[in-house]
């Protein structure tokens, strides 16, 4: 059931609180719990010494058990020629045996959570090579860390969720957010009667001796350590297609959750979602492989493991933010956790996609944004991107405000900047982009991607927006002179903090006429206490701000000003407003470039210079008082405040 709370704040975008069944905070902390006890965002300096090019996961798994019994057979490119390699392992498994073409090897497991193992000779650099871990012992499971062992309706599960660095709490691999695994077998014997969910295409189930059962999955899309996942549990499977191309869509779901026509229903859902992405983003990535769910043991979470989502719950909000991750966090990846929001702000912003196009009527997606709006601007700082000294505190790197609601929302302003159809195919072509797709991508790779695909310098709007902190608010006057067509505005804006010192925004303005026509007006806010004029033919009897919710502001007030100066619009009429003056003035009635001259009330020449028509005079830097502009003929007297 879905309720509505209304609270209307003057006359700007609504201030709803909408309350429905999706995953938005729930989603966030829910995700946030389950990394609190996994972060280390040290990159492994002993690991970047090779390209990991293919592992294979043999495992002798029992999902009530909480232990794994294994192989790992890595195929690994040297950069360089070593005599060591490091694997990222943690010391609670054991490693038992390390074999290199058919020999033994010396290794050493260290409490930095590495395998060291040692190679008789040195390794020559670019030559491809491979090795094999065999180990076993009980993953680390303290506070629910990458391993999950649980029951649904008294049945056991065994499941994981290895997000950020939790892989090598059960399997030895390679953690640095610069490599990703070119293609992984994973290959898990366990009882018969249980099914096998993971990464890939199901290659084959084979019965063994003993009530023993093997199941082989395999991927041969880049895959990042923490996205490598199975869930091991009693599922009814389901086999369908999805898609624009029709690739296979499975489904690995607990009997009561099958059975459920709710479900079932989201499930079916799923489809039209996968077509608005991929209306949207570009095709769907592994196409060639599948798309999927796997419940998981993993109580009230969610996690976009690459090609099959693990799942807690089926709402369709839940849905859509795993199934965008396949876009934005598995094809590309954020190359580092200072910018986790390439991850989680790009699945943000995919659930208002779908909230608009699918979900909700317009009325419900205003209330949703405007809900949003009141949770990024609930505190006056805090930014998007991660700095360093920040990313030992969980809370900051995956904050529900900033890296979730307001990283979205932040796309969604940019779409409002670029034009719908711009924004797309620049998403479009960001996915698509050679240098990123089944790689890592970090902020200025996607700044530098808006440039390459727009033309367009974002480079302010990320330092006010991405690094900055904050947002404005805005005062907007007007005032309409009687049988003029001419309506003049005049902006001024005030900053939450300190680190911005003023937003450059196109501000979105709606005009109302006395017999109810409408106008979209744009002001390209460029800098404070800024005048504009504009056209709009009919009698205004008022001025809504941001009513579509584009932009994100707070505190902001439109005021009718009779004293604001208007034009009468007659072409021999040169005015210069507004007046007084604060920083910058306009001119009215100077069409062509001229010399200008301003003096003071003494008649001293205080400035001289060259006016081009539809730009602003600059006087900030004059002291307050009163002063003439001398421009084609006229004195013009102004005030500077």
């Amino acid at each position: 059931m879905k309720k509505f709370y209304f609270s209307v704040l003057g006359i700007f975008c609504f201030a709803f609180t909408f309350a429905q069944n999706h995953a938005d905070q729930n989603l966030i902390n829910r995700e946030v719990g389950a990394y609190r006890k996994m972060i280390n965002f040290n990159i492994n300096p002993n690991t970047l010494n090779y390209d990991l090019k293919y592992q294979r996961l043999e495992a002798d798994l029992d999902p009530a058990q909480l232990f794994i019994s294994g192989t790992v057979t890595s195929h690994f490119l040297p950069s360089e020629s070593f005599s060591q390699i490091y694997f990222d392992l943690t010391n609670l498994l054991t490693v038992s045996q390390v074999t290199y073409h058919g020999a033994a090897l010396t290794f050493e497991q260290l409490p930095t959570k590495e395998l060291k193992i040692n190679f008789n000779t040195a390794l020559p650099a670019h030559v491809l090579d491979s090795l094999t871990i065999k180990y076993s012992g009980v993953p680390d499971s303290s506070a629910g860390t990458s391993f999950y062992a649980g029951t649904h309706n008294g049945s056991p599960v065994l499941s994981t969720l290895s997000e950020p660095y939790g892989a090598q709490n059960w399997f030895p691999t390679k953690q640095s957010m610069n490599d990703k695994i070119d293609s992984f077998d994973l290959k898990i014997t366990a009882p018969a009667q249980y099914s096998v969910g993971a990464n890939g295409k199901l290659m084959s189930e084979t019965v063994l001796p003993g009530n023993k059962k093997l199941t082989f999955w395999r991927t041969q899309y880049p895959t990042a350590a923490y996205l490598i996942a199975f869930s091991l549990g009693d599922f009814i499977k389901t086999n369908g297609e999805i898609g624009n191309s029709s690739f296979p869509y499975l489904n690995y779901l607990y009997p009561d959750t099958s059975s459920s026509p709710a479900v079932q229903s989201n499930l079916e859902w799923t489809k039209e979602a996968m077509t608005v992405f991929e209306t949207y983003f570009g095709p769907y990535p592994f196409s060639a492989e599948k798309y999927g769910h796997m419940e998981f043991a993993v109580n009230g979470a969610a996690m976009e493991h690459q090609t099959m989502s693990s799942m807690n719950s089926f709402a369709r909000s839940t849905i859509a933010h795993e199934l965008a991750h396949q876009w934005f966090g598995d094809k590309i990846t954020c190359g580092a956790w200072n910018d986790a929001w390439l991850n989680e702000g790009f699945a943000t912003f995919a659930e208002q996609l779908i909230f608009e196009k699918n979900l909700m009527t317009h009325g419900e997606f205003m209330a949703h944004l405007a809900g949003q709006i009141s949770n990024i601007t609930s505190l006056p700082n805090g930014r998007i991107y991660v700095a360093d000294s920040d990313l030992s505190n969980v809370s900051t790197v995956f904050n529900g405000r900033l890296t979730y609601v307001k990283g979205g929302f932040v796309l969604r302003m940019m779409k409002w900047i670029l034009g719908d159809a711009a924004f797309y195919q620049m998403l479009k072509d960001y996915t698509a982009n050679p240098a990123f797709a089944y790689q890592y991508a970090k902020t200025e790779d996607f700044k530098n991607q808006i440039l390459q695909s727009t033309g367009k310098d974002f480079t302010e709007f990320f330092n006010d927006w991405i690094y900055g902190e904050g947002y404005p608010g805005y005062i907007i006057k007007w005032n309409q002179a009687a049988g003029n067509p001419n309506v003049q505005f005049l902006v001024s804006q005030s900053q939450s903090d300190p680190s911005v010192n003023f937003f450059e925004l196109p501000l979105p303005v709606t005009v109302t006429g006395t017999n109810g026509e409408t106008a979209e007006l744009i002001l390209e806010n460029t800098s404070n206490s800024q005048a504009f004029s504009k056209t709009v033919n009919f009698p205004v009897a008022a001025v809504e701000f941001n009513k579509e919710c584009q932009i994100i502001e707070k505190n902001s007030v439109v005021v009718f000003d009779p004293a604001l100066a208007v034009f009468s619009g007659q072409k021999d009429e040169v005015l210069l407003y507004p007046n007084p003056v604060h920083n910058a003035f306009l001119l009215k009635g100077i069409a062509v470039n001229q010399e200008f001259i301003i003096y003071s009330v003494s008649g001293q020449i205080i400035k001289k210079g060259k006016y081009t028509a539809g730009n602003m005079i600059s006087v900030k830097e004059l002291p307050t008082g009163v002063y003439f502009l001398k421009i084609a003929g006229k004195n013009l007297k102004f005030r500077k405040e």
